[in-house]
């Protein structure tokens, strides 16, 4: 490993196991970061680096934010930590607050998780807990869809659909789930410009299944309003509204997996917002402290939590789930300075404006050898490179590393490129990213 003055001498790469990484390629080649401030990375070289993925998915208002920073600095001073199980602290019922108040429609109370993982699992259970709650025990089933991502919990990894992390756990997984049909599709939908005008039909695949195993046995569907993780899958037209009627027409939730639409990445608070379609429950996670602290939530209907917490007892817990540091004092703090930074900056009305930009730079990449689908959403895109025959995933890997050569760092998923800079992101910094990946894209062979 290279020297610098930025690395400890006595350093070793081999005791730490990476999540999510070729660990032993990795430490054959690190790639590793040593400061960050606003659109950029610093790795322990000393090279600057345009950040054009929000460190993953997450740092939306742009790093080191001195607001953020100093919420957490005062909270770790005067209360590191306080019991969220038969106690409390303020901060947690602020950011309980504020959440509820960003949220649309009658999303207004918030659960409190260290992930986007927990919330998912956290939302499972609290479907479960509501159908028991209205006399519906046997409401049990999950319905997920194929290349949805919803975190690493056996829960999120059964409604999940990426097919490599099913296998890998498949012994084990939850029983009783069904899958929907993905909506990607590059014969009808390559290079569409936001949403496809086709495929709304394909959620109608909930009423075979409703058909199948009864209505009475489904508890909720969980679909992410735009596929983050499996390459930027943008909902059709009418797709989610669809969704949305036939759950309703059946009595089975919706939640919505914003953890990465959520806090402005399409130009709106959440992608519902965005949408326009209402969910029963949103998790939610990365954006809520912009990265600083680990957080997740659901934020679910009142009517919800009324049902779970009105059926127990009046003095016994009603809701037998939560972690250690759920509602955490220090990710509370941040969330609230995040919040703050989101609204006194327009961030999430910054990104709108932006979009129409993003997406003329990103759509230019389209004459580019070897580029078979450009598609983009508020400030996000995704770039699909035809795979190397024998060789599934190579240029992808290929890109990531050209690029960080080249002072930018990018999000690959097999062959697709992920892109999705900080809401703070300027028109130059849109014209770099895109140079510097074209740059890249047009030496692969």
């Amino acid at each position: 490993m290279t020297t610098s003055p930025l690395l400890p001498k006595d350093l070793s790469l081999e005791e730490l196991w990476m999540p999510f990484t070729a660990n032993r390629a990795f430490k054959r080649s690190p790639r590793l970061l040593a400061s960050a401030a606003g659109m950029h990375y610093r790795d322990v070289e000393g090279r600057t680096i345009l950040d054009g993925t929000a460190g993953l998915w997450c740092v939306n208002a742009g790093h080191c934010r001195p607001a953020v920073v100093q919420a957490i600095q005062q909270s770790a001073a005067t209360l590191d930590f306080a019991p969220g199980f038969q106690m409390g602290h303020p901060a947690s019922f602020a950011l309980a607050q504020k959440l509820a108040a960003l949220a649309p429609g009658d999303l207004d109370h918030v659960f409190f998780a260290n992930s986007g993982s927990e919330a998912v699992d956290s939302a499972l259970k609290i479907a479960l807990a509501y159908h028991q709650a209205r006399g519906e025990p046997g409401r049990v089933r999950f319905v997920g869809r194929l290349r949805g991502y919803h975190g690493v919990g056996f829960g999120g990894i059964s409604v999940g659909g990426i097919e490599i992390n099913r296998k890998a756990f498949a012994a084990q997984l939850l029983p009783q789930v069904d899958h929907l049909p993905h909506t990607h599709d590059l014969a009808h939908n390559a290079f569409t410009r936001g949403q496809p005008a086709w495929g709304a039909h394909l959620a109608d695949a909930l009423e075979e299944i409703v058909a199948r195993r009864g209505p009475d046995t489904i508890a909720a569907v969980i679909v992410e309003p735009v596929a983050g993780s499996t390459g930027v899958l943008v909902p059709p037209k009418g797709y989610l509204e669809r969704l949305r009627a036939l759950c309703t027409k059946h009595g089975i939730l919706l939640i919505f997996d914003e953890v990465i639409t959520g806090f402005g990445r399409l130009g709106a608070a959440f992608g519902a917002s965005y949408f326009g379609v209402q969910p029963d429950m949103m998790t939610v996670a990365k954006g809520i402290t912009n990265g600083a602290v680990p957080m997740g939530a659901v934020v679910v209907r009142g009517s919800i939590y009324d049902s779970v917490v009105n059926a127990a007892a009046d003095s016994g817990i009603e809701f037998f789930h939560g972690y250690t540091y759920s509602g955490h004092p220090l990710a509370s703090a941040a969330g609230l300075a995040t919040l703050d930074l989101y609204a006194s900056e327009g961030l999430f009305q910054r990104a709108a404006a932006l979009a129409p930009v993003w997406e003329e730079a990103v759509h230019s990449l389209k004459e580019v050898s070897k580029v078979i689908d450009v598609r983009n959403l508020g400030l996000v895109a995704g770039i699909e490179l035809e795979p190397r025959a024998g060789a599934p995933g190579a240029r992808g890997l290929e890109t990531l590393q050209g690029c960080f050569r080249n002072a930018l760092l990018v999000r690959v998923t097999g062959d697709i490129i992920a892109l999705s800079p900080s809401l703070i992101i300027e028109k130059a910094h849109i014209e770099q990213l895109v140079d510097i990946l074209r740059g890249v894209l047009q030496r692969l062979d």
